[in-house]
């Protein structure tokens, strides 16, 4: 198979990329190519939805840049395509006043980031518009909504396919060699030929980039995000999306509640080491990827210094009983029984040989190649926007 560009994984972020490079140059093939039978079959199917503000990033960042930029490109497609879509507001809640500096400088940052509409809110402003939360101060966020994201990607290669592209399912890549003026993919079912390769594999993306570049300084590490739904009779306890103040340490925002598109609630997710990149379940074990991530220097410094909030979120994901508590913190009324089991997700969390845990979007830029080697939260929002990045760094 020949191809102008090559895109690996059918990801929101790899559709987003082949939807605007087929877009601004149809005369241009490009293909994607999915190891799985479906589009966003991993990170993007399985998220919990949310249409991010850029409320939690630093200023000037590829988060907040792309965060920012890709609400607008996201909205804009969803009305434009006919997808649904709604913007049901967040809050951001204090329950003690250790978290009081923390929620101002998530203020701050917000206001930096040019969000409008930010409402700092006492005690009795949270009750009104969330009569059963517990908190002492918070912040109303109107920009947050909710979003399908799988109908998204579905219209993204509706669109590729139109502008004359290609996607291809179940297809595995299995190396990347760099030719003189060519790059060779060689799949489980043919060869592909291309002037240039795009990687957004996600979980793989660190394996798919060092097929082409050798050792790579970066691992992603899976973390299992647990959920639970509310059931029917507890519903009337979330108007809006809840979330805690995030430790700024951890790169993961803690149990909240998020209203779901589609109805219903989702309470979580907590963040457990998963024992295989795609380990959905708890049982769900590669003893090869185990055993990469354990011997991976960075991680052993990050289980070193995380041992104890790692301990706590592996009891939680044992203990429905301490799961309820930790969302008993945001809601008092929450209580064991209003908890049914719901799928989980993997995150690809990129982590740096000396242990640290990548905050920010990570792209690696070669002459014939840009791997996309962290792409965690908020790229489902921010893809239209690290697509259209990508599709303008790509010189053929």
């Amino acid at each position: 198979m020949k191809a102008d560009i090559a895109i690996v994984g059918g990801g929101i972020v790899g559709l987003a990329t082949a939807y605007h490079l087929s877009k601004n140059n149809p005369s241009q093939k490009v293909v994607v190519l999915e190891k799985e039978g479906e589009i966003a079959h991993h990170q993007t199917g399985n998220n919990s939805g949310v249409i991010h503000s850029g409320l939690y990033y630093k200023p000037g960042s590829l988060k907040a840049t792309n965060c920012i930029n890709g609400y607008d490109f996201l909205l804009e497609f969803c009305m434009t395509n006919d997808i649904k879509y709604d913007l049901c507001g967040k809050v951001v809640v204090a329950t003690d006043k250790s978290e009081l500096g923390r929620l101002r400088n998530l203020y701050d940052r917000g206001r930096e980031n040019g969000l409008e509409g930010l409402e700092f809110l006492d005690k009795d402003g949270l009750l009104e518009i969330e009569p059963h939360i517990n908190g002492i101060q918070g912040i109303k966020v109107p920009q947050t909504g909710i979003i399908n994201y799988k109908e998204v990607c579905q219209k993204l290669a509706e669109k590729i396919q139109e502008n004359g592209s290609e996607v291809h399912l179940n297809t595995v890549v299995k190396s990347i060699e760099e030719k003189t003026d060519e790059v060779q993919i060689v799949t489980n079912k043919s060869f592909v030929e291309c002037k240039m390769v795009v990687n957004c594999a996600g979980l793989y993306s660190d394996k798919v980039a060092s097929m082409h570049l050798g050792k790579i300084d970066t691992r992603i590490i899976p973390f299992r995000g647990e959920y639970y739904e509310l059931t029917t009779e507890a519903e009337h306890l979330v108007k809006h999306l809840i979330y805690p103040v995030p430790d700024p340490a951890f790169p993961f925002l803690g149990v909240h509640f998020t209203r779901m598109i589609e109805g219903g609630i989702e309470a979580g997710p907590n963040a457990v080491l998963a024992f295989k990149k795609e380990g959905y379940h708890m049982t769900d074990f590669d003893f090869k990827e185990f055993a990469g991530t354990l011997a991976w220097p960075g991680f052993q410094k990050v289980m070193w210094k995380y041992w104890k909030t790692g301990m706590g979120e592996m009891y939680r994901s044992f203990s429905k009983k301490a799961f309820t508590k930790a969302l008993q913190r945001l809601i008092p009324e929450i209580k064991e029984e209003h908890l049914v089991k719901a799928p989980a997700g993997v995150r690809a969390q990129a982590c740096d040989r000396t242990g640290g845990l990548l905050d920010d979007f990570k792209l690696v830029t070669e002459k014939r190649a840009i791997h996309v080697i962290n792409a965690p939260s908020p790229a489902a929002t921010s893809s239209l926007s690290i697509g259209k990045t990508i599709a303008e760094m790509v010189k053929l």
